[in-house]
């Protein structure tokens, strides 16, 4: 396992960190985000998409569920899922997020603890927003065979 923690003091620098975590993405990641309400989750999102050149906007799915955002440079696409209002696995499986993933770039807000199973392999990023308005904390940690030898930082 790899760990790296960084700090984002605005949502524009929330957005670079992602475009910066998306050099690192390939076709068959998955990225599991963590962290309460208003932490920036989907902010980091829409930097991951501006990484990776794929098709806007980038909102929150919490009542789509999942938005496929196809790729403008040839590129993998982005699966983007909110498992905020599932009820748990079976709700899970229902996406059929394994279907896209070994195309596409699929990244899970409030996964944890549900999509593991999709991958041996996964990021794992977790956000704390600071007592001092958009200040965040955020901890990305590469779990399996993939993620062994990058270095996160």
């Amino acid at each position: 396992m790899t760990t790296a923690a960084f700090r984002a003091a605005t949502a524009e620098e929330t957005r670079a960190l992602g475009a910066r975590l998306a050099a690192l993405l390939a076709p068959g990641d998955l990225v599991v985000l963590s962290g309460p309400l208003g932490a920036g989750k989907t902010t980091l999102v829409q930097g991951i998409a501006e990484g990776l050149k794929v098709r806007g906007p980038i909102t929150s799915p919490t009542f789509v569920i999942a938005r496929v955002h196809p790729s403008l440079s040839g590129g993998p696409a982005l699966v983007h899922a909110d498992a905020y209002r599932l009820g748990g696995t079976l709700e899970v499986d229902d996406l059929d997020l394994e279907e896209s993933l070994a195309e596409s770039v699929t990244v899970v807000e409030w996964g944890e603890g549900l999509v593991e199973g999709l991958s041996e392999g996964r990021l794992e990023i977790h956000i704390e927003r600071g007592a001092e308005g958009e200040d965040r904390r955020v901890r990305v940690t590469g779990v399996g065979p993939r993620w062994s030898e990058l270095s996160l930082a």
